[in-house]
């Protein structure tokens, strides 16, 4: 009887050792989470403002981007998109900080990849709207030289041009991704090279 009230005792006492050594890991983890949702919230807001200056909102309109993404009532912007992901980059790296802290390594190791992931859908959300522009440009550029040496088809030319660009743009885009879009895009470049 005495034995199994020693083994208690000394589980007790185990237990408590690991929850005073834990509590101010914890703490300690709480504060870091509190700063990091702080600088989140101003990097945010640094990025929407630095889009802003840079007239990114304008953009993304004249790529028609905008107007598809607001065609379901969402009302939503591009630059707002890309600073909420730049937030919850910056709140997961201050997650991973807090989970290796308290040696919760899968927790970690899973939300890395995470934030790993993220920046590819900035650089994807680019890839839409400079293809877009790029697209109607050429469209233009096309359209205007055809037009100039009276080529009958310039006009179906020109909108093949501009629609094989944003096709173009939307595989490279989910190549960031990740997507496997390896097939279709060298078969869309055996198509488009062969009608062009």
């Amino acid at each position: 009887m005495q034995y199994q009230i020693d083994i208690f005792l000394a589980s007790l006492n185990q237990f408590w050792l690991q929850l005073v050594n834990f509590v101010p890991r914890l703490l300690a983890v709480l504060v870091i989470l509190f700063f990091g949702w702080i600088i989140a919230k101003l990097v945010r807001t640094g990025v929407k403002r630095v889009l802003e200056l840079m007239q990114f909102d304008q953009f993304a309109r004249k790529s028609g981007l905008e107007a598809f993404m607001n065609s379901g009532n969402m009302h939503v912007t591009l630059s707002g998109i890309i600073s909420q992901v730049v937030y919850w980059l910056v709140i997961l790296l201050f997650v991973i900080t807090g989970a290796n802290a308290l040696e919760l390594t899968a927790v970690a190791d899973l939300l890395q990849q995470l934030a790993v992931y993220l920046p590819h859908i900035i650089v994807a959300i680019l890839i839409l709207v400079f293809g877009t522009l790029l697209a109607r440009f050429m469209n233009r550029i096309v359209f205007a030289w055809l037009h100039s040496i009276k080529f009958p088809q310039a006009l179906a030319v020109s909108t093949s041009t501009e629609y094989g660009i944003q096709i173009l743009a939307v595989f490279v885009a989910l190549e960031q991704l990740g997507i496997g879009m390896q097939l279709i895009y060298s078969l869309f470049v055996i198509v488009f090279g062969a009608v062009f």
